[in-house]
């Protein structure tokens, strides 16, 4: 019997001492698979298939400004001076972008590029040469650039941002302040951030966040996977409180966005003309309870009109201030954000369905979209 125990005791040792070489060779096979026969890592490899395709733009235009406000010289002195003249000012700007065709077109920001006089690209080994501006879309912040190269082999392949999941590796590149071919490494920290709780309410945008280093003159390069394909084209980066953060558009929304660029020149918007505002039954409830307070809100979630734009669709409607949406085309509305991502999938001129709550009684509207005016 207690030689039996013994055999056992000897067996348990065995045993675990298997256990702890089968984990160290599973994480060292993680990290041999991270790592090539050459002994580079998954991040040089991927960046050696995307970097070709990294440009940086250089962009210019004429400004006219006044020297000073004439009003503040002496009456005196404009006559001895006269009249003081505009001084036109060449105003310079800087960002990245990605070849994404054989074309030569490259995907950047609308930011970068949009109203300027000249666009001077560098390409991945040196070369510069002119960039033709064939669109912009300040609402999604993308623009499309054309250069005069033909047959060009190097561009990035494109992948799915659907796909994505966070904690997947994220790894910038492009120009921060005029650096060519910076390589910054994160993962994704979140997916579908609006970007309207971000401050920028005349976009609609749900960006890709990520804490791989993004930087001023990052703008319009990409953001790209493991596997080295474009996830994402960086947007902008989180300054202040909360600095470190970085946004980058979906690549594919940017494909969808580029293809319009490419046949139109532009994007329309679909547009109701209502600024909306978040209800939920807490809100509602304190609103309620304030003796001050006009109306009575329902108390249940919800996207309120706050005011409705004069001579908008929304007006010619019957929208008013005070109406809760809470659902369209059988589509529960329970935040803003949801209307306005139904309202961009809407045809423009075409009927577009509205259950809103007036009254605490329930009415549809039949509301017909317009293009989103105003972005020329």
């Amino acid at each position: 019997m207690k030689f039996l125990k013994i055999k056992f005791f000897y067996l348990i040792k065995i045993f675990i001492i298997v256990c702890f070489c089968l984990v160290n060779y599973s994480q060292n096979a993680e990290v041999l698979a991270l790592t090539s026969p050459e002994g580079h890592n998954f991040v040089s490899s991927a960046v050696k298939n995307v970097g070709p395709a990294v440009v940086k733009i250089d962009t210019e235009r004429l400004v006219e400004r006044q020297q000073f406000d004439p009003t503040l010289l002496d009456p005196l002195l404009r006559d001895l001076l006269g009249e003081q003249g505009i001084t036109p000012e060449r105003e310079r700007g800087q960002g990245s972008g990605v070849i994404i065709n054989e074309n030569g077109l490259i995907l950047t920001n609308a930011h970068v590029v949009e109203r300027v006089d000249d666009v001077l690209v560098t390409l991945a080994d040196g070369s510069i040469c002119d960039g033709q501006v064939l669109g912009t879309d300040s609402v999604t912040d993308l623009a499309l650039v054309k250069i005069e190269e033909s047959n060009y082999s190097d561009f990035a392949p494109l992948g799915n941002s659907e796909d994505l999941e966070v904690g997947d590796w994220a790894i910038a590149l492009g120009t921060p302040y005029g650096l060519e071919k910076t390589v910054t490494l994160g993962i994704v920290s979140s997916l579908h951030r609006d970007i309207n709780s971000l401050g920028f309410s005349d976009k609609r945008l749900d960006l890709i966040q990520t804490d791989a280093a993004i930087n001023p003159g990052n703008s319009g390069g990409p953001l790209i996977n493991s596997n080295g394909e474009v996830i994402g084209i960086n947007t902008l980066v989180r300054s202040g409180p909360g600095a470190g953060l970085g946004f980058a558009i979906p690549i594919n929304l940017a494909k969808s966005v580029s293809d319009q660029l490419l046949k139109n020149g532009e994007v329309i918007h679909p547009y109701l003309g209502v600024q909306l505002i978040s209800l939920n039954p807490r809100i509602a409830k304190e609103h309620n309870q304030d003796p001050n307070s006009l109306v009575q809100l329902p108390e249940r979630n919800g996207a309120l009109i706050q005011s409705v734009i004069p001579n908008s669709p929304a007006e010619k409607a019957g929208l008013r201030r005070g109406d809760l949406v809470i659902a369209t085309e059988n589509i529960s509305i329970e935040e803003p954000k949801t209307l306005l991502d139904e309202v961009e999938k809407a045809q423009i001129g075409k009927v577009f369905l509205l259950n809103v709550l007036r009254d605490n009684k329930e009415i549809k509207i039949n509301i017909k979209p317009e293009p989103l005016p105003g972005l020329t």
